[in-house]
């Protein structure tokens, strides 16, 4: 059942970092996942929103174009994909990051990269299981 999930879970990764996307998506693959999209700035994410709502996001916050908070906004502004969680995936250990984007709903969990294996299976499981 949960082997059968992971082919269809959808997960968008935005961050604006090549090296990043490749190490993610490998290691989200590693855990069964393959249905994996990759959009580099918030307004590319929105964009893809627009049409596609995944099962989850990860976001990183500072990118060009549009950084992960201006996405968050605009998200919520336009509507889209209202029930989609959302774990902040960046590099920024700013407390300051960490209490703004605990306000966002969606916000299920802020981690710090590189990618922590353990609590991303832990997150996986827990949003296939809703």
């Amino acid at each position: 059942m949960i082997e059968q999930s992971k082919n269809v879970f959808k997960i968008l990764l935005v961050e604006d970092d090549e090296v990043t996307n490749f190490i993610t998506t490998s290691k989200l693959k590693n855990l069964g996942f393959n249905n994996i999209e990759t959009v580099l700035n918030g307004k590319l994410a929105l964009d893809y929103l627009s049409e596609n709502c995944p099962n989850l996001i990860f976001l990183d916050i500072n990118m060009p174009v549009m950084d992960g908070f201006e996405f968050l906004e605009n998200k919520i502004k336009k509507n889209l994909c209202i029930n989609i969680p959302i774990v902040i995936l960046t590099s920024s250990s700013r407390p300051s990051d960490q209490e703004l984007a605990s306000k966002y709903k969606n916000v299920i969990d802020y981690l710090e990269k590189p990618l922590n294996f353990d609590k991303i299976q832990i997150i996986l499981k827990k949003v296939i299981q809703v």
